[in-house]
């Protein structure tokens, strides 16, 4: 005989016409020490488990008026009550009634005349998957909780609003894959008009990628020399990364824009290339600046860094690999031709507008797929 510790608020509803059938059951359950409640009909059934929701319920097959097949599909069909066990008890031992039984969605089916020995080993059993069930989503709806705070807080780490730059139109987009992600965009305006926008993307997903994020953005606010020098904030940026105790990698960008001259400049570690819209050509291409390694992986005093003149309707995009690495339901990759196609096709100088349609070229792409990483681009036109 298998008998389990109860806990001080089990209760288990016992559903029968029969008053010997219910005797009997009360007697062979009472050694648990569970709360024992009583229905006489379905009717009855349905009202006190609504009320007191049961952690199991025993229950008759044949009864007058509602019979039990009835009680368990009302109840597995109100969300309030699908969790509840429900076990058959019923002198009908046809495979067909039994597989009835189960299909209703019950855990499991006794067949009158029962043995204490039998209900009370199925009841331990089904009380305590139950038990467990309910310890598991207890658990996962805190988990829930903390990744949903994770991501709130995350996102606060953004800039809350665009920087204003005489002459050049901003927009940006960001999206996580789950809840916190690894990718980061921000601005550092200086004081001459320029204006510094750092795009970088930290290893893997979830919450080890968002406190590597985190721990780039303290790192980026932290920078203390010249924001306007691509090589000394990407040298800053890594040689602290390299420090963690856990080898993990960022690839990052960082562009300084002149709103005077009209130029950009950038420097690459480990990044997807910028690409560039020339409204004169009517044509975007990836700038194929060179770079170094991911920041985060090896030492390095210095970083390449490359100028383009630009002119008013040309348009840079830097962007994570989340975008052109979305797939869609064929399991093919958006790629980074689509990403170029997709920033030369859409007209206007309006960089939100732009933004807006290449997010939902790429949606359209994946036909419903969700992302499988996090997404993040920044857009300046030109003006």
């Amino acid at each position: 005989m298998m008998t389990n510790a109860s806990t001080p608020t089990e209760k288990i509803l016992l559903v029968d016409d029969n008053p010997i059938n219910l005797q009997v059951l009360m007697e062979t359950l009472q050694e648990r020490g569970s709360r024992l409640l009583i229905a006489k009909d379905g009717k009855a059934a349905l009202d006190i488990t609504r009320k007191t929701m049961p952690d199991l319920i025993l229950l008759d097959i044949m009864m007058p008026g509602m019979d039990g097949y009835a009680v368990c599909q009302h109840l597995k069909a109100d969300s309030a009550t699908a969790g509840i066990p429900i076990i058959f008890l019923s002198a009908m031992d046809r495979t067909e009634d039994k597989v009835s039984g189960l299909r209703l969605g019950a855990v499991d089916y006794i067949t009158k005349p029962f043995q204490p020995e039998e209900v009370l080993a199925r009841v331990d059993t089904h009380l305590t998957i139950h038990h467990l069930q309910r310890e598991v989503q207890e658990q996962r709806d805190q988990l829930e909780h903390e990744l949903q705070t994770v991501s709130k807080l995350q996102r606060n780490l953004l800039p809350k609003a665009l920087p204003a730059v005489d002459g050049l139109g901003l927009a940006a987009y960001y999206e996580t894959s789950r809840y916190a992600g690894g990718d980061y965009y921000d601005f550092w305006e200086l004081q001459d008009g320029r204006i510094g926008i750092l795009v970088a993307d930290a290893e893997g997903h979830s919450s080890p990628a968002a406190v590597l994020m985190a721990i780039t953005c303290a790192l980026f606010h932290s920078f203390d020399r010249n924001p306007g020098d691509p090589i000394a904030l990407l040298v800053h940026l890594n040689r602290y990364l390299c420090q963690l105790a856990e080898p993990s990698f960022v690839t990052a960008l960082y562009a300084i824009y002149d709103p005077h001259s009209r130029i950009l400049k950038a420097g690459r570690a480990g990044h997807e290339y910028p690409v560039l819209f020339d409204a004169a050509e009517d044509r975007a291409r990836e700038w194929e600046i060179p770079g170094v390694t991911p920041l985060g992986i090896d030492d390095f005093d210095t970083v390449p860094v490359c100028e383009i003149p630009l002119q008013p309707g040309d348009r840079f995009l830097l962007y994570t690999d989340g975008i052109c690495e979305r797939f869609n339901t064929a399991g093919e990759l958006y790629g980074e031709a689509r990403v170029v196609e997709s920033l030369q096709k859409l007209p206007g100088t309006d960089a939100r507008h732009i933004v807006d349609g290449m997010m939902r070229d790429v949606d359209r792409f994946a036909g419903g797929r969700p992302a499988d990483d996090d997404q993040a681009l920044v857009l300046g036109v030109v003006k």
